[in-house]
């Protein structure tokens, strides 16, 4: 399952706002519409967001738009992600866009796989995990960090359960996390978010393997309710792993200084299309939130399972 793909001179994305009802497409035909696409998460997911930038820059570039105007333009489309930055900066110093943009995405396949062999290996047979938010193949080309690593442990052989929590307000876990766990017969449970810590205590969960959208000196940025779950599997003694490439760190930064994105509000005063609040509520809507490198047990990259930097 492609997230995206490079069709004659335009990038096709699946739209995921329409997930899991509905598998349709939007084809991009400039880099505007990259900027549309990433700003209404109709392409997210840190590695995704990543190479749908560089074709981004890349739809300029064939469209004659001045990069260095294209690159401030697609730089400002969110601003946690630092896959984001990482990747026009690559492509923007690159001799040929285009080119190098086809590269990433190779990249990201190839990257994603060596993420799920390393952490196939910390998953045992019959062990239950639980993940947040969706840092599957819908976060990225193909594969998926976090669910790669349960891809690879089911390839395996190894007999795992899977249980996503719901992951509001957009609810990524329960609309991509379960449907791509179910595309691939993995056997899979949603749960609200606020039953994870009650599972844990009852033993039911072994593992946490999450993603990530920034990983710098002290932590990691993720979607916001993953610093909780990590304090809830701290307390019961429950590993606690982030699976991200390399291109999500950023070594020159304190993870408190991320720049964490607020979004709109109605993503929270709505739900399924339903308001589910007083009108005119006070909404704050933090995209990600922080979890110290302290409740970290290890972060699995395509290199190997390193120690929290």
């Amino acid at each position: 399952m492609k997230t995206l793909e490079w069709e004659g001179n335009k990038l096709k994305l699946i739209d995921q706002r329409k997930l899991p009802d509905e598998l349709t497409h939007m084809y991009c035909d400039n880099y505007q519409d990259v900027i549309v696409a990433i700003k209404n998460m109709i392409v997210r997911g840190a590695p995704a967001i990543g190479v749908a930038a560089a074709f981004g820059m890349a739809l300029a570039d064939i469209h004659g738009v001045d990069l260095d105007k294209a690159a401030d333009e697609i730089k400002s489309a969110r601003p946690t992600a630092v896959n984001l930055f990482w990747a026009v900066d690559r492509v923007l110093h690159s001799k040929d866009v285009l080119s190098e943009a086809l590269k990433m995405y190779e990249e990201d396949m190839i990257t994603n796989r060596a993420i799920g062999k390393f952490g196939a290996e910390i998953i045992n047979d019959g062990d239950t995990i639980l993940t947040h938010c969706n840092a599957g193949a819908l976060a990225c080309v193909d594969y998926g960090t976090a669910l790669g690593v349960f891809r690879a442990a089911n390839d395996a052989g190894k007999n795992i359960n899977v249980i996503c929590d719901e992951t509001r307000p957009r609810g990524q876990g329960a609309s991509l996390s379960v449907w791509e766990m179910q595309q691939e017969n993995i056997p899979v449970k949603l749960i609200p978010d606020v039953a994870s810590g009650y599972l844990m205590s009852q033993g039911k969960i072994d593992k946490v393997v999450i993603g990530a959208d920034r990983i710098a000196r002290g932590g990691v940025v993720n979607k916001v309710g993953s610093f909780m779950v990590a304090l809830a599997a701290k307390h019961h003694d429950i590993p606690f792993y982030v699976a991200a490439p390399y291109s999500t760190f950023d070594n020159e930064i304190s993870i408190y200084d991320t720049v964490i994105e607020e979004r709109d509000g109605d993503e929270v005063r709505y739900y399924g299309g339903a308001r589910i609040c007083p009108e005119n509520t006070e909404v704050i809507n933090p995209a990600f939130d922080i979890t110290p490198k302290e409740l970290i047990t290890g972060i699995i990259t395509e290199k190997g399972i390193i120690n929290p930097i």
